[in-house]
């Protein structure tokens, strides 16, 4: 009987030293409890047996019944294995009950609610207590009942309908469950005074070492966080919520030599390191969340500093600094950036010089269109310097609103304004005197027709808006203010911006410029009619600006004589 009681202590005592030897910080602290609990209950049954009077044997049961403690660990470490926990009332309520049963042990001998009686006496030369048990006696095999249930209920269910838990370890909990119902429910079966559970403690022992000799490959997390905390491309740097430093680890401190030097404890704000480089990015990260990513330069490296909070379990315990040396990306990012710049700077030329053909095409269309009319000769320039001369004038005060961009649209589009005549009968167009009736209306339709050509050309082009300004300046320069123009007899505000601009240049230049069928005007004649089409044929609210323009538009007409 001794034999078999120190046999089955000293196998536990084995088991438990192999436990600490490959013990991780990462282990469940209930498989820790386990070991530790096990050798306990194997001794308390060892000191029964070697037991020769009742207090001796009521000390021995009183270490025996640790017991019931580890089948709440074991339930508790069947729970943690499935990814399952229980409501934290529901926890507590176990473990009040359990110390409340083991209350009512340590009252043996002495209060009648776990035994009402007890005695010692000696059988065959080993110690026996003989007992007559209370009510706390049977709370205690309900207690163990439901422990039980519990821990089959979740190994069934986990094996049946959870992925995240491997079907291995499932089978090895449930191998030591079954032979400890065993040994709890059916100890008539062994042999009188040979007590089971010692055995199944010792088989519940071996199989969780085969459990947590794998554990921590199945816990994803743990396993990732070592690896990186290995690889030493990853520092962390910790703090509390008062900026207390509470540690790094060896890729932090090698990264930054100073955290060596830095005591456990010490207010971030006390090291220079700390102050200058952790300080204002933890205050940072508590002010806006968003601002957790920072960069650092050092000696070469770059350093990403990402911040975040430090938990306990789920709990915020303080803030953490991961750091990560990122040189190799950033060299590579700037590699790339490098050749980006390079590329766009050689596609920007291209585009460019493609885009200059194109404007010189055009260009070259709208000259060709104006050789062919006797009366127009320099037309398409004169008003391109015209419009140039206009908007600078508005872009000056500025009361329109008017852009960069749309300066450059209509400067750039104002050549192509009548474009449609090349859609004119030659006949028409080459006229030297002055049209008839028919002829006009023959002539009015290179508006509409400018448009439509220059909405086919620049069709697919990626500037759209120039495509839509010069459309705009083609189709509507000939609309005036009171709606009695063409091609579609717009009026006021109907009328585009660019094309109202293009009309005051346009109408300036064929009065001030000699014709066929006429003398060029003076400056002053040509400005009284200007003025006097304000609000009927020009919009009235440009007049400030033409009137600011006009001593340009005199002087660069004048440079023309010369």
């Amino acid at each position: 009987m001794v034999t078999y009681y120190s046999i089955t202590f000293a196998i536990s005592l084995v088991l438990s030293l192999v436990y600490v030897q490959i013990w991780h910080k990462h282990f469940d602290v209930h498989f820790t409890l386990i070991f530790t609990f096990v050798p306990l209950a194997n001794l308390g049954f060892l000191l029964g047996v070697l037991s020769v009077n009742l207090e001796e044997a009521i000390i021995a049961n009183d270490i025996k019944y640790l017991g019931c403690f580890l089948m709440l660990f074991i339930m508790m470490s069947l729970l943690d294995r499935c990814n399952m926990e229980l409501p934290k009332p529901v926890r507590v309520g176990f473990f009040f009950i359990t110390c409340l049963v083991y209350g009512g042990v340590l009252t043996a001998g002495k209060l009648p609610y776990f035994y009402k009686t007890i005695s010692f006496e000696m059988h065959d030369g080993v110690g026996v207590l003989v007992k007559e048990y209370g009510f706390l006696h049977t709370i205690f095999y309900v207690m163990v009942a439901v422990y039980f249930v519990i821990s089959l209920s979740t190994l069934v269910y986990s094996f049946t309908k959870k992925k995240d838990v491997s079907n291995q370890v499932v089978i090895l909990m449930a191998v030591p469950e079954v032979i400890a119902i065993i040994a709890y429910f059916g100890a008539r079966l062994f042999p009188h005074n040979v007590e089971p559970l010692p055995v199944a403690y010792n088989f519940a022992q071996l199989f969780f070492l085969f459990i947590v000799k794998d554990m921590c490959l199945y816990d994803v997390s743990e396993t990732h966080l070592d690896s990186i905390n290995e690889t030493g491309n990853s520092g962390f740097i910790s703090f509390d919520f008062k900026d207390r430093y509470l540690g790094s680890n060896v890729a932090a401190r090698k990264f930054f030599p100073e955290l060596a030097e830095v005591k456990v404890g010490t207010p971030a704000e006390e090291s220079p390191f700390l102050k200058e480089q952790a300080l204002n990015r933890l205050q940072g990260f508590r002010e806006n969340e968003e601002n957790d990513t920072s960069f650092y330069s050092r000696n070469g490296h770059t350093y990403i500093f990402d911040v975040d909070y430090l938990y306990d379990g789920k709990k915020k315990r303080g803030l953490r600094i991961f750091v990560t040396d990122d040189t190799k990306n950033q060299e590579y990012i700037a590699l790339i950036n490098r050749f980006n710049t390079t590329l766009k700077e050689e596609v920007d030329e291209k585009t460019a010089h493609i885009a200059e053909m194109h404007d010189k095409l055009i260009l070259s269309m709208a000259t060709l269109v104006e050789s062919r009319d006797n009366s127009t000769g320099g037309h398409i320039k004169r008003t391109s310097q015209g419009v140039r001369i206009l908007v600078d004038e508005m872009m000056k005060r500025n009361k329109l609103h008017l852009t960069q961009e749309f300066r450059r649209a209509i400067i750039k589009a104002a050549p192509m304004h009548d474009l449609g005549k090349i859609a004119v009968d030659d006949a028409i167009l080459r006229k030297p005197g002055r049209f008839e009736p028919w002829e006009y209306e023959q002539m009015k339709k290179h508006a509409a027709e400018g448009g439509r050509v220059i909405h086919q050309i620049l069709e697919g082009t990626d500037d759209e808006y120039f495509r839509k300004i010069a459309e705009n300046v083609a189709n509507y320069h000939h609309e005036r203010w009171d709606g009695s123009g063409y091609p579609e007899g717009l009026s006021g505000l109907a009328i585009p911006l660019e094309a109202r601009i293009m009309a005051i240049a346009d109408v300036y230049d064929a009065l001030v410029s000699k014709r066929v069928y006429k003398e060029s005007m003076s400056f002053e004649e040509a400005d009284r009619i200007i003025m006097e089409g304000m609000g009927k044929h020009f919009d009235q609210r440009l007049e400030p600006y033409y009137v600011a323009a006009r001593p340009k538009l005199e002087e660069y007409y004048r440079s023309l004589e010369g």
